[in-house]
């Protein structure tokens, strides 16, 4: 698996709208509700939490296998504000789009939405983070659980199972943030003299980050052995805290495989990270999103299991993510419909997958 990424500068402030043939949230009449057009065409709506690292990646990926079969796509960032998530799946709704694909800014969110879309017979997929309601038509999701119990037993590994760490949280609420804690916590029940210093959010965000680390360094100093941080943006962060503080960088380790995280581990600024290739992820969502709105026989729910990186084979996931970036999407299309038979949804041809 691999994650690629050659970031596309997008101006995400609260709500942004972007569309493959030029169509925004403001446009009415974009599709059917009732599956594809009589020219096979479908009109998806997209609504993320933000426009993140990982999730600019995403949309590279979403891009590519939409214009390979005849999806045309609405997007919006929620600018991490439930309410203007909401509001944009009214809008899609409203529109009467064929399907929606939501990356959640909370999990306990959307349920009049979800409701109003089982209504209007437009089926709503949760990618990436999930939903808690049973209502949504499909699933597609990283074992997050996992991602954190790997991150930290990287971390026990590297400070020797003793010392004192903090953790970079996500938004509070999401589900990423909790299933990646949850992995992290069954780590540390297993290593008794591991003590947690602090932990708090920082957003996915590398400038909270950094201000955050600032202000543990401040209050722990040379106390801190380890940074374990949810996502790679947030290490990252920590990396340049430490930097700015002129302090002897510890340990860190990440989640998620975005270029700069790969470039980290290569030299060797952060010890690993997990590979959640947004690239991959994001399309293979849009591909359930779309096989259920064609009325296809596929499987509504798989689960995207992410891989180790480290020194030892971070180079072959950087040819996905930036390096061979271009022939990637290129065969990216291709590549999800075989994972999507296969049920590997990550899968990206890389060794040991």
């Amino acid at each position: 698996m691999s994650r690629l990424m050659k970031i596309l500068a997008v101006g995400a402030a609260g709500s942004l709208i972007l569309g493959l043939t030029g169509c925004g949230a403001g446009d009415t009449g974009a599709g059917s509700g009732t599956g594809a057009s009589s020219d096979g065409s479908l009109t998806i709506g997209v609504s993320v939490y933000d426009m993140s690292s990982f999730i600019t990646a995403g949309k590279e990926g979403m891009d590519a296998y939409a214009s390979a079969n005849n999806i045309k796509l609405l997007w919006n960032s929620a600018g991490l504000d439930v309410n203007t998530q909401a509001t944009q799946i009214d809008q899609y709704i409203n529109q009467g789009v064929d399907a929606i694909v939501v990356v959640p800014v909370q999990a306990d969110s959307l349920g009049p939405q979800v409701d109003a879309a089982v209504a209007a017979g437009i089926p709503i997929v949760p990618v990436n983070a999930a939903l808690n309601n049973d209502k949504v038509a499909g699933n597609v999701q990283p074992d997050d659980v996992a991602a954190g119990e790997a991150e930290a037993e990287m971390m026990m590994t590297a400070i020797g199972g003793k010392g004192n760490v903090v953790i970079l949280q996500g938004p509070l609420g999401q589900s990423g943030m909790l299933d990646r804690q949850k992995g992290i916590e069954n780590v540390l029940a297993k290593n008794p003299e591991v003590k947690v210093l602090a932990q708090d959010t920082a957003n996915w965000k590398r400038d909270e980050a950094v201000n955050k680390v600032k202000n543990w360094i401040s209050a722990f100093g040379d106390d801190i052995d380890g940074v374990i941080a949810q996502n790679d943006d947030m290490g990252l962060g920590a990396i340049s805290a430490y930097k700015e503080s002129g302090k002897t960088l510890p340990p860190v380790v990440g989640i998620d495989g975005i270029e700069d995280g790969l470039n980290a581990v290569k030299s060797g600024e952060l010890i690993g990270t997990m590979l959640q290739n947004g690239t991959v992820e994001l399309a293979a969502g849009l591909a359930v999103a779309a096989g259920i709105a064609r009325g296809d026989d596929i499987d509504t729910a798989p689960v995207y299991n992410m891989p180790q990186i480290t020194k030892d084979n971070v180079d072959e996931a950087y040819k996905h993510v930036v390096s061979e970036r271009e022939a990637f999407l290129k065969a990216l299309p291709a590549l999800v419909a075989d994972n999507m038979t296969t049920g590997k949804i990550a899968n990206e041809g890389m060794a040991g997958q």
